[in-house]
């Protein structure tokens, strides 16, 4: 898959060109329904399926203090993107210059900078441009001025209600995982790059890494079975998320620390993905380190009964249709 990193480079790619846009946190159903649309196109015609997303999130920019933990870093967006068979990804710096772009311009641009712009896929509430002035009405009135295919998916519903980024960020803040991983398609993952701690993990006879997970969303403190995804290897281990209470922690970040099973490498830097399969039980604090080292070791031993149980799979991807 090529990244592209501004709209000029829309003129080398493979034509005609077919646009799915938007913010796509998370690449839930209602996305991948948006997706799909441009990438089954795209094959009929022999085209280049292109998605249009943007860094950092738009409300970041617009709205920092109400800028939300995200679903999906932008490293881990195109990881799961790129799974999904699509061609190329194009990401857009967010800024507040580009805030004000009116809508018609950047439709336009868009248009104008490819050699062919086959069609546009977005969500049928989706707007963009300035103030969000544009909106699917606008799309389909340059539709026809600018001679492309305007496809407008309607909202995918599960459960009777209606999927958002918005509604499976507060599933996974309440921990309701089943309901969060229903919601995306695929089981909830975080995606996270490997930094260097304390090594006292190591000390206690379960090294751990350190996991910065570039703002995404954690679910409830507390320990969990985990199966996590490094170098398309699979691999089992145990989670801890919190503030770990036994050990000085004066910042009082919320960490993600992982133990994997039967796994001795020195990865700092490198990206790993997990997917937590069980809770086991909450955080706490112990009198000592032997306490905590004896209570890891209970936690390591159910953790692995866990993910015996666990179906095998593979690296978590959308499962975005390309072929109808």
């Amino acid at each position: 898959m090529d990244i592209l990193r501004s709209i000029d480079a829309l003129g080398s790619v493979r034509q005609p060109v077919h646009l799915a846009i938007g913010v796509f946190d998370g690449l839930h159903l209602g996305h991948q329904a948006v997706i799909s649309q441009a990438l089954a196109s795209s094959r009929r015609t022999g085209g280049n399926s292109v998605v249009v997303t943007f860094h950092p999130h738009p409300i970041k920019i617009l709205r920092p203090e109400k800028a939300p933990r995200l679903l999906t870093s932008t490293q881990h967006k195109v990881k799961l993107i790129e799974s999904s068979g699509v061609d190329s990804v194009l990401i857009l710096e967010f800024t507040n210059e580009f805030s004000k772009t009116p809508p018609r311009a950047f439709i336009e641009e868009l248009v104008g900078a490819a050699k062919e712009v086959r069609q546009i896929c977005v969500g049928e509430a989706f707007t963009f441009g300035v103030n969000r002035s544009g909106s699917v009405q606008l799309l389909r009135e340059l539709s026809k001025e600018l001679s492309f295919e305007l496809t407008s998916v309607a909202p995918v519903v599960v459960d009777g209600k209606v999927v958002s980024s918005t509604l499976i960020r507060s599933a996974v803040e309440a921990g309701d995982l089943e309901s969060a991983s229903r919601f995306l398609g695929r089981p909830f993952t975080i995606l996270g790059t490997v930094s260097e701690g304390r090594q006292l993990g190591r000390q206690l006879g379960f090294p751990t890494a350190n996991l910065r997970a570039h703002n995404e969303q954690f679910p409830p403190n507390g320990v969990y079975a985990a199966r996590a995804w490094f170098r398309n290897r699979e691999y089992d281990g145990v989670v801890n998320i919190g503030v770990r209470p036994t050990i000085e922690n004066e910042s009082g970040e919320r960490l993600l620390e992982l133990h994997l099973f039967d796994f001795d490498e020195e990865i700092y830097g490198q990206d790993i993905e997990v997917a937590f399969l069980e809770y086991l039980r909450p955080e706490q604090k112990f009198p000592d380190l032997q306490a905590l080292r004896s209570q890891i070791q209970r936690d390591a031993e159910a953790a692995r009964k866990v993910c015996r149980r666990a179906t095998p799979s593979s690296p978590t991807a959308p499962t975005i249709e390309g072929g109808s």
